[in-house]
Parts: structure tokens; C-alpha cells; sequence
């Protein structure tokens, strides 16, 4: 049985303001990325250190792919910029968003050096069946076409471990909620709690774009 903690974060529902939050990850998150730190923080709350896991389109220098290589038992990113493919270019991308010490704190994290890199598109993914514990999907599904985000949770589903889990953040309203129920379902991807149609008042918000808030989603695969 779920306890009160599990249940809370196995919710599909929108980031409010009196969530946890972590402001360094690494390094300190630039102000722009205002909803990562509090998906980074309902991330670190999903994982162990026996875990094989995937940071799916995970970004060049987003930090998650490097705090996972520093926690789990093995950690996979993949993203289809083919600079992901070349630490140079990572190192260059990580300067260049968020400067000369950032990249500084992650090599010394070392946590970078224990990741398998690999260019790919998650519509096509290229590892085995039923191979990871855990796949992150974190602020991607918004970039994507409705035929791509369903092929996305089908690779997703056919790579994630019976029992595994998928953990999804991304913007509302650019990906719509009843679809991607739709889409999951389709998959034979499961919910294991409540799910929320529309945010609250206290719900996190971006201006930045238009009016956007961020919805979390952890998809269960069943045994």
C-alpha cells in the first residue's frame, strides 16, 4: 500500500507553488527555467540507486542526465541534437547557457562520465525491450506533433520494464490533457492516482509564452 508520500507524487496533476522545489541541481537553475525546479525535485523523489534509468530527449545542458549518472545503477540520454554524441559539444552548450562554472561543478560532480550518451529521436528509441526501471520524458511533449507524442509513449511503453514507471512533465494547455490520457491508454500505460483537468490557483505559471503551467504524469506499466 501507497503511503501518504508515494500517493502525492504518483498524482497526475499540475506543480503548484507549496510544492518542493530545488534551485540547484548541480548548478544553480537559471530564473528562466521556472518550472525545472520543481520537476527536478519530484524527479529525485522517483529514483534509487539500483535503477537503470533514461533521460529521454533530455536536453544538452540540462542537468538531470548528470545528477542520475551520480545516483542510479545505470543511466541512459538520449536527445536528437547529434551534439549529445560529443562531450566538447556538451561542454560548449553548458558554457554557453549557463556559464563557465556550471560546467565546472559538473565535471567535478562526475556523475556526467558515468552516462551513455545516444543520438535518437524518442519516436524511435534505440534500446532493447523492457530494459529501463524508469523513463524521464521532462518539458519535451510540448515540441511535439500529437502523432509523435503517441509514438513517443508507445517506445516509452515497449522500453520500460513491467512494473516500470514513466514520469512526464510538460505545458499545458500546448499538450492537451485528454488526448495524452487517450494516447497513454493506447500504449497500455496505466495511472496510479488522481488525475487533475485543469489547475488550480496556487498552480506554477509561465507569462513567458503565453499562460503556461506544468503538469506532471507518472505512467505505470503493469506487470
Amino acid at each position: 500500500m501507497l503511503n501518504p508520500n508515494e500517493h502525492s507524487r504518483e498524482e497526475a496533476r499540475f506543480f503548484t507553488s507549496t510544492d518542493p522545489r530545488i534551485d540547484t541541481l548541480i548548478y544553480p537553475l537559471p530564473e528562466t527555467w521556472w518550472s525545472r525546479p520543481y520537476e527536478y525535485e519530484w524527479c529525485r523523489t522517483l529514483i534509487s540507486p539500483n535503477d537503470i534509468v533514461l533521460d529521454a530527449a533530455c536536453g544538452i545542458s540540462h542537468p538531470l542526465k548528470f545528477y542520475l549518472g551520480g545516483v542510479c545503477k545505470e543511466v541512459h540520454a538520449c536527445d536528437f541534437d547529434a551534439r549529445i554524441s560529443s562531450w566538447e559539444a556538451i561542454s560548449q552548450e553548458i558554457i554557453q547557457d549557463v556559464g563557465q562554472p556550471a560546467l565546472q561543478l559538473i565535471t567535478n560532480h562526475q556523475g556526467w562520465s558515468k552516462v551513455q550518451y545516444a543520438q535518437a529521436s524518442i519516436t524511435d528509441l534505440p534500446y532493447e525491450d523492457n530494459y529501463f526501471d524508469i523513463i524521464f520524458c521532462i518539458s519535451v511533449l510540448e515540441h511535439l506533433r500529437h502523432v509523435d507524442q503517441d509514438l513517443s509513449l508507445k517506445e516509452f511503453a515497449r522500453t520500460v520494464k513491467p512494473g516500470g514507471r514513466i514520469a512526464l512533465t510538460f505545458d499545458y494547455p500546448t499538450v492537451d490533457l485528454q488526448q495524452l490520457k487517450r494516447a497513454a491508454e493506447s500504449a497500455g500505460l496505466t495511472y496510479g492516482g488522481e488525475f487533475e483537468a485543469t489547475p488550480s490557483s496556487t498552480a506554477i505559471s509561465s507569462t513567458m509564452w503565453g499562460t503556461l503551467y506544468c503538469f506532471r504524469v507518472l505512467l505505470n506499466k503493469p506487470v
